[in-house]
């Protein structure tokens, strides 16, 4: 791309000076088009300051994972964080508790070689992730009982589940209770389309119901390697922060990520490098997002990196 004939055609002159090429290439990576001059320039200074944070972050020598742009680096913070609709309070009360037996687990686990999990899905700007996280761990453990991998309606859940909040977020435990009283039909039949809608499961026939579902122990790796043992498991993070949100590849292991819950995502397998255990976790953000849609995250005693041994639940089907 000619970057001098990008830029005179929406008004900047002396464009090497004003507008930096990193940032023009990140416009036409990601054909991104704004209405005026002065919002070009003010995305253009939330860009930078987003590089400014990711070249801090590669330069610690502690990390394990990298970090870098994607589509949210010229998002301001208030639009990112419609996106992350699981808000979990210190009130919030863990039910249906279970201790698992952890004798004998796998040395690693990943139940997309074993065809129980779909392909990357992508929320959009809807606060939804709740149900894409509730969703995959139906998929999952429907394929696992059943044999058969269906892909299910997260919209379904948007529109019905009347106790969340649709695109203003929800909890994983509540879309497991809505498919146990309901039905969750196949996302052929009622499709994404990442807004709030009109609930249409008076016309849903057929699809796949939950029978109850369990939490993990919390703040304990074994306990949850041992949940995810028996299939892709709902899991809770705190995503608000730059490492989560620039997160390219690597195992994330920033103690500092927080641990205030608001993004739902799935454990899908676990594993080791070597030197780290870690959770394999899929996103909804769309396969441009991190390792293909997906975060490899450490497994430490506690809370968790970022919270995510804290609130996580499995469905039975």
């Amino acid at each position: 791309m000619n970057f001098a004939k990008f830029a005179a055609s929406i008004g900047i002159n002396n464009w090497a000076q004003q507008v930096n090429i990193d940032y023009l290439a990140h416009v036409s990576e990601y054909g991104l088009s704004y209405g005026t001059h002065e919002e070009f320039m003010f995305r253009q200074e939330v860009f930078l300051a987003a590089d400014a944070e990711y070249t801090r972050i590669n330069a610690n020598k502690n990390n394990t994972f990298v970090v870098g742009h994607n589509h949210f680096s010229t998002w301001t913070r208030e639009e990112y964080k419609k996106l992350l609709g699981t808000h979990i309070g210190a009130d919030y009360k863990l039910e249906n508790v279970v201790e698992l037996d952890t004798a004998g687990l796998a040395g690693s686990v990943d139940w997309r070689d074993n065809g129980a999990v779909n392909g990357i899905k992508n929320q959009g700007q809807c606060g939804s992730c709740w149900a894409f996280s509730a969703t995959c761990a139906i998929e999952g453990h429907q394929q696992i009982q059943n044999g058969y991998l269906f892909s299910l309606a997260e919209q379904q859940l948007v529109d019905c589940d009347k106790v969340s909040h649709g695109c203003e977020g929800g909890l994983q435990r509540l879309a497991f209770n809505y498919v146990e009283a309901h039905t969750q039909t196949l996302e052929a039949d009622y499709p994404y389309v990442g807004k709030d809608g009109t609930c249409k499961d008076k016309s849903v026939t057929g699809g796949v119901k939950v029978a109850s579902y369990s939490t993990v122990t919390p703040q304990s790796p074994s306990q949850l390697m041992a949940a995810i043992a028996k299939g892709p498991t709902s899991v809770t993070v705190e995503a608000d922060t730059m490492p989560f949100q620039g997160y390219k590849s690597g195992v994330m292991n920033d103690p500092e990520c927080g641990t205030q819950l608001d993004h739902a995502i799935t454990a899908v397998g676990y594993g080791n490098d070597g030197t780290q255990d870690y959770y394999i976790v899929r996103n909804s953000w769309g396969a441009g997002w991190g390792e293909g849609g997906y975060i490899k995250m450490a497994a430490v005693p506690g809370l968790g990196i970022c919270g995510i041994q804290q609130v996580s639940l499995w469905p039975t089907v």
